[in-house]
């Protein structure tokens, strides 16, 4: 493993411009176009998609339904529980672990992001950046355009609005809208 993959999953900076990242990307970028490329739901391959997904993905549990496109970084850390729905126009950038429960329903247009980028212009305009994993718990809704930033842990049970940031953690059984998210309400 080089230097900056072992920077990258250890959450420490790292250059991205990198011949062993860009390899995993270039492998990442064929599958999902391959996938995206499979049409709707109802495709008479769904064996072909579930295959695809399980080459691109770390896991993925019995059950789960990905409507394309779906895009993402690399694939191999994203994770994603039983029974889970996620809608089109999904991102899910995973220089960091991504772990989506079981029985989440995720809207259209949902970004799960764990890369962030140096705050010195230097070393932005020289390329750093480090990652921090999202974890999404058991029977959450994501509503559509929710943005999830790096380092976030959404709790089981809890409902996101609809084009809602999330920058910090939300505690399980809560509903929380806006920009940044804040939680209104505990749900029964």
């Amino acid at each position: 493993m080089g230097e900056n993959k072992r920077l990258m999953l250890a959450g420490e900076w790292y250059l991205p411009d990198d011949e062993e990242l860009e390899e995993a990307s270039r492998r990442r970028a064929d599958l999902c176009a391959a996938y995206n490329g499979t049409g709707g739901e109802e495709m008479p391959d769904a064996d072909g998609r579930e295959w695809i997904l399980g080459e691109l993905l770390g896991s993925v549990g019995e059950g789960v339904r990905i409507r394309p496109p779906f895009n993402c970084d690399f694939g191999s850390y994203i994770s994603i529980g039983a029974r889970t729905f996620i809608n089109f126009g999904a991102v899910f950038l995973d220089p960091a672990p991504i772990t989506v429960g079981s029985d989440v329903q995720i809207g259209p247009n949902v970004q799960l992001l764990t890369p962030t980028h140096e705050l010195d212009t230097e070393r932005r305009r020289a390329g750093w950046e480090r990652a921090a994993p999202v974890t999404i718990g058991d029977n959450v809704w994501l509503g559509g355009g929710v943005i999830v930033c790096p380092g976030v842990t959404i709790g089981e049970n809890t409902v996101v609005g609809a084009g809602a940031v999330v920058t910090k953690d939300l505690p399980a059984g809560v509903l929380a809208v806006g920009n940044p998210a804040r939680v209104i309400r505990k749900l029964a």
